[in-house]
């Protein structure tokens, strides 16, 4: 079912507040880098993986999950905290490795924890497919509503972790969603010379579970078909399998000099932006004027500022907070 004039506006809303996000993160994170790139400098040190392009992904699913419904996410996160609701002003401050961070400034970006909407995220690949599955099993168990949702790369479906928590989602017959982004590449490898089939959404028919395959990283169309998966695991009916064809606009991470990229290729993909297409697509069908979709970008970049403005602010942790929460 295609989702309402609100719902559409929230989409856009969150895809254009998203590439706002990064494009401020890349902005920040080069300072200090430049002229030599040495990711230890400047106010963002570390390694950042941005998800300018995979907007629609994000937006597509979350518009169908609630605060109880659980997320895990990769190491390219940001796109789908802001979509789930993650705090956006402590997402921010944990980026720039702040006390007030979700996790105090420990966790960086690629490890973003929000307790309140049930998000988390993990550097390792596949590591969020255990998590989520196990999220969906203590719901069954319980009694509990609520399902749980894994989004991963392409890559990640030749893990064995992909394969251990399918296999046991599927058996238990678990309200469990797995979202993979196809993006084409895992780090500077080809999906073609990685993997064997060239779509994931066929691997479901070895769990016994329905696969989907959604192309041309669609928003409206990622809608659709995640609807139908988490009604089926919210109806009990067991997991679903979604591979989607998404676009990485950017390097793997920040620094990438995408030597393994033609010149063509990255036309191509910024030439279906589809941030530009579904402004398009919303004025064409009155969902949105002109005017109405420059205040959305307006506002969404107003809200980013005010974010970067206060992390940059913040204060950081003491030294010895760093031998706080952990095992010793």
């Amino acid at each position: 079912m295609k989702p309402d004039a609100d719902t559409q506006k929230w989409m856009y809303e969150t895809m254009v507040k998203s590439r706002r996000f990064e494009e401020m993160t890349a902005a920040v994170y080069l300072e200090g880098k430049q002229p030599l790139f040495n990711m230890a400098n400047g106010p963002i040190p570390g390694e950042m993986h941005l998800s300018n392009g995979q907007e629609p992904v994000a937006v597509g699913v979350c518009a169908h999950l609630e605060d109880r419904d659980a997320v895990t996410a990769t190491h390219r996160p940001h796109h789908i905290a802001i979509a789930k609701g993650v705090n956006f002003q402590a997402m921010t401050d944990e980026i720039f490795g702040k006390k007030s961070g979700l996790s105090g400034g420990r966790g960086g970006h690629m490890h973003l924890f929000d307790t309140k909407v049930n998000f988390v995220c993990s550097g390792i690949i596949a590591e969020g497919m255990g998590p989520a599955v196990g999220a969906a099993l203590a719901r069954h168990m319980r009694g509990e509503e609520g399902i749980a949702v894994a989004f991963i790369g392409e890559g990640a479906a030749n893990q064995g972790a992909f394969h251990e928590a399918m296999n046991l989602a599927a058996v238990w017959e678990l309200p469990f969603v797995c979202i993979i982004e196809d993006n084409s590449w895992g780090i500077s490898v080809a999906k073609e010379q990685a993997t064997a089939v060239a779509r994931n959404d066929v691997r479901a028919a070895s769990y016994g579970i329905p696969g989907e395959y959604v192309e041309g990283n669609d928003p409206l169309k990622i809608y659709e078909a995640a609807g139908r998966a988490i009604a089926r695991a919210r109806a009990g009916e067991g997991p679903s399998l979604i591979e989607v064809e998404t676009y990485r606009l950017a390097g793997h991470f920040m620094g990438d000099a995408e030597g393994y990229r033609t010149a063509e290729e990255k036309e191509r993909l910024n030439a279906n932006d589809p941030i530009p297409k579904m402004r398009a697509r919303l004025i064409t069908e009155g969902i949105l004027s002109a005017e109405e979709a420059d205040d959305i970008e307006a506002t969404m970049l107003a809200e980013v500022e005010a974010a970067f403005g206060a992390a940059n602010a913040a204060s950081y942790p003491a030294p010895e907070e760093a031998l706080e929460k952990v095992f010793v």
